[in-house]
């Protein structure tokens, strides 16, 4: 069953980019979408499953919900963790059978996905690919003007992951329109541990010279 939590902000939302952080006893999901200026949540939480349950039911009824959670929040794109290690082979293998489902899900639904590594949302996040799960759920909280750091654990990490791409996917546009590469946000523009403001603010400056310096998209 799916645990949901509040609608952080009753906006008509638009371009929403879906988080998604695979488990197959918990799976995280996060929505943001931008609203004027700034990134803001749409709604978080975890579908769970029962573990007592056989694997083929577990694994149904996984699909099942992120094929509502795409149809109820119609993302323009998934983004879906990138799992390169795990010290538990069982682990894995359940993250990697959840992590499936979400990209065939979506790849169904017609919507992009997209994959990033831990370390590159950890970058985008904190502005350092080493910081620990909760300096970057804090950092989660604190973008996207919420109270306390979204619950469960996975709801955050989720909203991480849809941050990250939402930052990488805005300065990918403005650097394509003048033909120039982009890389994943924090390395792009220097990333370090100013803090996420500033990481930031040093992204919308290096999309607004991209978009202005060099002859400006209309």
């Amino acid at each position: 069953m799916r645990k949901i939590e509040p609608v952080f902000d009753a906006v008509e939302a638009r371009d929403v980019v879906l988080g998604i952080d695979p488990g197959l006893s918990a799976c995280g999901y996060g929505a943001v979408c931008r609203t004027g200026g700034a990134l803001r949540a749409v709604s978080a939480g975890a579908i769970c499953t029962d573990r007592l349950l056989p694997l083929a039911n577990r694994l149904a009824l996984l699909e099942a919900e992120l094929e509502d959670l795409v149809a109820e929040l119609h993302p323009v794109a998934v983004v879906v963790e990138r799992v390169l290690f795990q010290a538990n082979a069982r682990t894995a293998i359940s993250v990697g059978q959840a992590s499936g489902l979400a990209l065939a899900v979506a790849a169904r639904a017609g919507v992009a996905v997209v994959q990033y590594s831990p370390n590159e949302v950890k970058l985008a996040v904190a502005g350092d690919g080493g910081a620990g799960k909760g300096e970057v759920q804090a950092m989660v909280a604190r973008l996207l003007g919420l109270a306390e750091v979204p619950k469960p654990a996975d709801a955050a990490d989720a909203l991480a992951l849809a941050l990250c791409h939402a930052w990488k996917s805005r300065l990918d546009r403005a650097i394509t329109a003048v033909g120039r590469p982009a890389t994943i946000a924090g390395s792009h523009v220097g990333g370090d541990r100013a803090g996420p403001e500033r990481l930031a603010a040093r992204i919308d400056a290096a999309v607004a010279r991209e978009v202005t310096g060099r002859g400006g998209v209309r």
